[in-house]
């Protein structure tokens, strides 16, 4: 798209300065004179409100213009009528190159990235770019160590919002995505789009050592460095165990620390693992999906199937 320059209209009508400067002061002498027939008092006042409403719009403040729908607040009537644009759901803005509509210029600029590849905003530290200027600040929270949202139960902080939400339905316990192919459920959402790949037979994650394929990049990276590399660069600073990846070294920080992050939402109680939680509910929901091929019998841990098969179940022995 392309637009148009405004021209300069001081120079399309050729005003020269001494023009504007003799302009500027016959108007100071009109005011002078309505100030000497009387009249002063209420120019001067007048005068001085409309340059004050003037500086009130400049410097942004709040509360000239409110949404009848939602009360929120804002400088100016356009801005105003943007924002109802959320409320109606008008979306005057379409991508030329996918059809997508959008409520603003703004937005419709930011989406148009996506297929250009632009990423104008650049981290001065390490050089990454990115495509607006919010995951650039966000982004810029790894390098300072910032992370300026705190969970109200536990105390950890998280640089993202979103992050600290996920973490939150951690400690409610509350699974609300499920799969609508197992009925297996899940707290996060990006947890059960990882779980869907497994049923998708979709292993785009290659090991550079065997060939050995896999549905999750996590799963491939511990798969090298347990049995390729042997490499345990995560350690524990409390008894110096090393390990794999991260997640397991939280997960064994817990015994140290005492933490219990996985709280039970039919009896409260608490768990280190989340996998001792799932495990737990099952004993309220009479749930017992691990069962004995001899026998017959059920059990609601895996493992005390394993021991089952071991220790008492003859047929299984035979």
């Amino acid at each position: 798209m392309e637009f148009e320059e405004e021209p300069c209209r001081i120079k399309d009508e050729e005003t020269s300065v001494g023009d504007v400067m003799e302009v500027n002061e016959g108007k100071r002498h009109q005011f002078q004179k309505k100030i000497q027939n009387g009249d002063g008092n209420k120019v001067v006042s007048q005068t001085k409100k409309i340059f004050t409403q003037k500086q009130a719009g400049k410097s942004g403040v709040k509360g000239s213009f409110t949404c009848s729908q939602c009360g929120k607040s804002l400088t100016s009537k356009p801005n105003l009528k943007r924002h109802m644009r959320i409320h109606t759901g008008e979306k005057l803005f379409t991508c030329s190159e996918c059809g997508k509509s959008l409520t603003c210029k703004g937005h419709l600029e930011m989406h148009m990235r996506i297929h250009t590849g632009e990423k104008p905003f650049t981290c001065s530290q390490c050089g990454k770019s990115f495509k607006c200027k919010g995951n650039l600040e966000r982004h810029m929270r790894i390098h300072t160590g910032e992370k300026p949202f705190t969970c109200s139960q536990c105390g950890k902080s998280f640089i993202q919002k979103s992050t600290l939400d996920d973490h939150l339905r951690r400690h409610s316990g509350v699974r609300s995505f499920s799969c609508d192919q197992c009925e297996k459920t899940f707290v996060v959402a990006s947890n059960l789009t990882a779980h869907l790949t497994i049923h998708a037979g979709v292993k785009p994650h290659f090991c550079s050592f065997c060939g050995k394929s896999f549905s999750q990049l996590n799963s491939l990276k511990v798969h090298e460095q347990r049995i390729h590399t042997g490499v345990r660069p995560y350690m524990c600073f409390d008894c110096e165990k090393t390990f794999s990846t991260s997640g397991a070294l939280k997960q064994h920080q817990r015994i140290h620390t005492g933490e219990k992050p996985y709280k039970c939402s039919h009896c409260g109680k608490s768990f280190s693992q989340s996998g001792n939680l799932k495990d737990h509910e099952k004993v309220h929901t009479g749930e017992k999906p691990h069962q004995c091929s001899s026998c017959g019998t059920s059990f609601t841990r895996s493992s005390s199937l394993q021991y089952h098969n071991k220790k008492h179940c003859k047929k299984a022995s035979k």
